[in-house]
């Protein structure tokens, strides 16, 4: 597949069509999950100076309901601190104007 545009200008596409956790934007980006964090992270810097801003959903614990609404990472949260289960919804993105 060639690309007409960079990596993250296709996942700022994607944000600003709606939310999306991280294994959505790499399946429309076709990039690894692992690689979505660290795009997010340059992006959320750059979005700064067009006067947008990346919006966090944090991640949740499926078991409890515990949300890790103070975790600054943007990847998934590997267990729950309350309950210990690993089953955790991830964190979903979206722009939105500042």
């Amino acid at each position: 597949m060639e690309r007409t545009q960079t990596i993250r200008e296709a996942i700022r596409e994607e944000l600003l069509r709606g939310a999306a956790t991280s294994r959505e934007l790499s399946e429309r980006v076709s990039i690894r999950e692992k690689d979505v964090a660290g795009h997010l992270e340059h992006l959320e810097r750059s979005m700064r100076a067009r006067g947008e801003r990346l919006v966090i959903e944090p991640a949740s614990c499926i078991a409890c309901g515990y949300a890790f609404v103070r975790r600054g990472r943007l990847t998934r949260p590997g267990s729950c601190p309350e309950c210990g289960s690993t089953r955790i919804d991830p964190p979903a993105f979206r722009i939105e104007a500042a």
